[in-house]
């Protein structure tokens, strides 16, 4: 038994960009397109000629490869047709064996490839980055964004992640959410501003608002934990289901937390945290918690009951110099277009930016 090459075999993908009468549906190696010349023509000098290249660098490749693993391909005999040993007899039935199985896939991959980088060649497309906090709608706008030519690239994160990528100029818009001023809740909305003012670093730029939406409590359907607001979590008799650190969600609890003078430990399941508000919609659901802080949005899709407890802002920032590029331009005709703002109206939790909420300046909304 031939115990050459035992180290296990790892196989990476590549691809090319081709015009139209070079593509096909199948991803070649260089080197199964060799043992395929070899074996079709009957010597090295023909396989190197069927592919465009020279007898020395066909015959150095085989080399290469029957060094890295251990095992001759070709039956290396003067005057003999050139044939595969059995070892590369079968290599070539292995890789003819998952391209007929593949196929398909192989063809969907390669259409979705060529659908997006078609793009980058069409000079009505446009792409605008974006690091945001997780929001529902922001998602649903994208995927009506791209039947008019306009490709969000979004990147969910949380707030303070987004306003320092941002202010790191690694990105030149960011969305984040903010609440709306209440007088009970004026020291917590402060704290939450002060911690994505030191995240934005001093950066500044202009406001684009995007929503107003509904934060509270998700809880089981019917709410039977008969649950009425934040100082309901400190009674430790349910488990509770905590945003990630940076998360803006996350930062209002612990900043009420901080203006009540109360222990985060106080929370039964503080410490278990979820990426988005999706994910603790979906605790809730599955009996993994009974209550978490989230979107309105997020506890209606699964059924859930939802007790509100602040409206907040969504916002878009960006940098001034931004807001003559096409793609941003796009970006801020669309949300202003009654399609769109009407179609938001209609997502439960969500309303329209109020019409007095006209761009301002990061710096004067954090000030």
């Amino acid at each position: 038994m031939h115990r050459g090459f035992h180290r296990p075999l790892r196989v990476s993908l590549a691809y090319s960009l081709a015009d139209q009468s070079q593509s096909d549906d199948l991803v070649h190696h260089p080197l199964i397109q060799m043992l395929d010349a070899v074996e079709r023509r009957g010597s090295i000098s023909a396989a190197a000629h069927t592919l465009g290249f020279s007898y020395r660098h066909v015959w150095g490749e085989l080399k290469r490869w029957e060094a890295r693993f251990e095992r001759e391909l070709i039956v290396w005999e003067k005057g003999q047709k050139a044939q595969l040993t059995t070892f590369g007899q079968k290599l070539l039935w292995a890789e003819r064996q998952v391209q007929s199985r593949l196929s398909p896939q192989i063809a969907a991959l390669r259409a979705d490839l060529e659908r997006v980088f078609g793009t980058a060649f069409d000079d009505d497309a446009h792409v605008v980055s974006i690091p945001a906090s997780h929001d529902d709608a922001l998602a649903r706008f994208r995927d009506t964004a791209v039947e008019r030519g306009l490709h969000l690239e979004l990147r969910f994160c949380g707030s303070l992640e987004a306003l320092a990528r941002y202010s790191d100029a690694r990105s030149q818009l960011a969305g984040f959410h903010v609440p709306r001023s209440r007088h009970d809740l004026e020291g917590t909305i402060r704290r939450l501003k002060e911690a994505m003012r030191k995240s934005a670093a001093g950066a500044d730029g202009l406001l684009i608002p995007f929503a107003r939406r509904t934060q509270g409590l998700i809880v089981e359907a019917n709410n039977p934990l008969g649950l009425k607001g934040l100082p309901d979590l400190l009674n430790g008799t349910f488990r509770f289901v905590n945003r990630l650190p940076g998360a803006a969600t996350r930062l209002f609890l612990d900043a009420w937390l901080d203006d009540h003078g109360v222990s985060a430990d106080s929370i039964q399941g503080y410490r278990f945290e979820e990426p988005s508000h999706a994910a603790v919609a979906q605790a809730v659901w599955s009996g993994a918690a009974e209550a978490g802080l989230g979107l309105e949005s997020a506890a209606r899709d699964r059924g859930l009951g939802f007790v509100p407890l602040f409206d907040e802002d969504y916002w878009i920032v960006c940098r001034e110099q931004e807001l003559a590029t096409p793609g941003v331009e796009k970006l801020i005709a669309m949300l202003a277009e009654n399609d769109w703002t009407d179609r938001l109206d209609g997502y439960e939790g969500y309303e329209r930016p109020c019409p007095e909420l006209e761009a301002s300046r990061l710096s004067e909304l954090l000030a």
